[in-house]
């Protein structure tokens, strides 16, 4: 069954005790742990062996799971630590971007050696280093995604498949998800309206609100056989009332769990 979960980034301006107990409320099977630096840091990796104990309670209080983290930032020295803090907490998967810019061969090669390297610790830990297509990064889009597919071998690498960045590049995210399945591991997902750089403004990244075809995306999902995490990541969320962050998290999960459950995901 395909898991659902929220990126705790949504309830940035929050504590993590109340993000979980709403993203509970809303229906989700599970949380993936914002551990972004400078933007929202639930799980702060540099004091994480304090945390752990707490963060661990709230999840299991509420009845749900941890589903992945995101530190977001391809730097080796923090993703060593990141894994650590994943193994003992009991995170399987931490998400990363890829860094660098679109059509540079020596930001594709950098990335892509860096991936290698730290997949190969993430393994050592048990843990599953994902990467994900990102507008204006070394890897992109469908052709530098499968570059890296096909250039780490790492049981411990995997593919974080997100539509809203697969939109923006001028792809159809249905196509491209079919095309990179083999090694997804997990899926971010949100709405967005247009093909801007960014995502737009966080009401318009609820699922079902924007342009993308977020139902023949979950019907690729199905179709395929992917059974892992699908984690809402709305992000731009500061200054929004608890309320108005909810509503985006309990609508999406209506809408996602609806389109999955008609299509036997769920």
């Amino acid at each position: 069954m395909i898991k659902l979960g929220v990126n705790s980034v949504l309830f940035r301006d929050y504590d993590f005790r109340t993000a979980v107990k709403y993203i509970a409320e809303c229906g989700y099977d599970g949380v993936e742990i914002s551990a972004i630096s400078g933007m929202c840091e639930h799980l702060d990796l540099g004091r994480w062996k304090e945390q752990a104990h707490e963060l661990k309670s709230i999840v299991a209080d509420a009845g749900i799971e941890f589903l992945s983290m995101e530190e977001a930032r391809l730097d080796r020295s923090a993703l060593v630590n990141a894994f650590e803090a994943a193994a003992e907490i009991g995170i399987p998967i931490v998400n990363v971007g890829p860094g660098g810019a679109s059509d540079s061969e020596e930001d594709l090669r950098r990335a892509i050696d860096t991936l290698t390297a730290t997949a190969q610790e993430a393994e050592g830990f048990g843990v599953t280093l994902c990467v994900k297509a990102h507008v204006g990064s070394a890897i992109y889009n469908t052709p530098t995604t499968l570059r890296a597919m096909s250039e780490i071998d790492s049981p411990a690498f995997g593919i974080d498949m997100d539509p809203s960045h697969i939109h923006r590049a001028n792809e159809n995210p249905a196509d491209a998800l079919r095309a990179v399945l083999p090694r997804v591991k997990h899926i971010h997902i949100r709405d967005c309206k247009g093909r801007q750089h960014g995502p737009g403004v966080p009401r318009d990244q609820a699922c079902g609100r924007g342009d993308i075809d977020l139902y023949g995306y979950c019907t690729a999902m199905v179709d395929e056989g992917y059974d892992g995490p699908v984690c809402l990541e709305v992000i731009g969320a500061e200054n929004h009332e608890l309320p108005l962050v909810s509503i985006i998290a309990a609508e999406s999960y209506g809408y996602l769990n609806a389109c999955l459950k008609k299509l036997g995901g769920r």
